[in-house]
């Protein structure tokens, strides 16, 4: 039995076709088809269901399918122990929401690709709670949530904070000064849904407060929250810095809210049996160019805005 083997039925299992699996591991389909049956070989039995037109594991097939999984998270963790870092050869599946997408994100990458050139990375922009639940099912390896979850079996570590401010379209809110959170209640208010952190604990901020939302409508994307802010529909929570050119250009309008909004940590949340030197350190880059402020930052501009 070897690692090719095992390999070419990981990723027939986990891609559900015998060319996807090639493409993968940049190899013929006759050549994955050859480690499959190298493998039944071994044990005498059959691990595929060729009576199917898709690739399907018998029984037998989705036991090795998982005893390959294990072994060669072994093995990576093996190659991570006793290797340097920059020349491992794996892939690395990154989550990140919204915001972070649309802003340090991208630095992020180049300085995870210009200390680890051989990393294959693989990112997934998606909500809080489901990125929560792939990192828990090992679809993801890592990701960047904010720290919205009660989770102990996921290691974390904090790589920033961001401020976040009720706005809303110029006159919409008429009052002048300072607002109190419950008079605001009485306008209609656009909320990120419960599978985004910052709304899970923003919603968990306002109940303890006493605080209901009168007219609540509930948004799951960013990005047609701040639109629908922008268009007069209501008021929202929203980053406050990384909004600056809205607010600049008077798109949007910041309201004096009392008591303010709290900051929103984010952090990184990794599962594996094996400690990663690597991801440890691509959690550290991550700590370094965490920046909320500004939109689609790179590391040409040092963190400017590149728009």
């Amino acid at each position: 039995m070897t690692f090719k083997q095992l390999e070419a039925l990981y990723w027939i299992g986990q891609l559900g076709s015998f060319a996807l699996a090639a493409n993968k591991l940049h190899t013929s389909q006759s050549a994955v088809s050859k480690r499959v049956h190298e493998l039944e070989m071994v044990f005498d039995t059959e691990l595929f269901d060729r009576t199917q037109r898709s690739a399907r594991l018998t029984d037998k097939g989705e036991e090795m399918f998982l005893l390959a999984k294990s072994l060669l998270d072994q093995r990576d963790a093996a190659v991570e122990q006793f290797s340097r870092l920059e020349v491992i050869e794996r892939r690395v599946r990154i989550g990140v929401t919204e915001l972070t997408a649309m802003t340090w994100f991208p630095r992020w990458v180049e300085l995870i690709q210009q200390d680890y050139p051989k990393v294959s990375l693989e990112p997934d922009v998606d909500s809080s709670v489901n990125l929560r639940e792939k990192v828990l099912a090992d679809e993801l390896d890592l990701i960047v949530v904010p720290d919205a979850f009660a989770e102990t079996r996921i290691p974390s570590k904090a790589v920033g904070q961001v401020e976040s401010a009720w706005m809303c379209k110029p006159g919409f809110v008429t009052e002048e000064g300072p607002i109190r959170l419950h008079e605001l209640a009485g306008h209609r208010m656009l909320i990120q849904g419960r599978k985004s952190g910052t709304g899970l604990l923003y919603d968990s901020w306002m109940k303890d407060l006493g605080i209901q939302p009168a007219k609540p409508i509930v948004i799951h994307n960013l990005v047609a929250l701040i639109g629908l802010t922008i268009a007069g529909l209501g008021v929202s929570y929203l980053p406050k810095s990384a909004v600056g050119r809205m607010i600049d250009a008077g798109s949007l309008r910041v309201l004096d809210v009392t008591p303010a909004l709290p900051p929103v940590t984010y952090v990184a949340m990794y599962k594996g049996e094996h400690r990663s030197a690597l991801l440890a350190s691509i959690i550290t880059l991550a700590q370094d160019c965490c920046d909320f402020t500004r939109m689609f930052q790179g590391t040409d501009e040092g963190g400017a805005d590149a728009t």
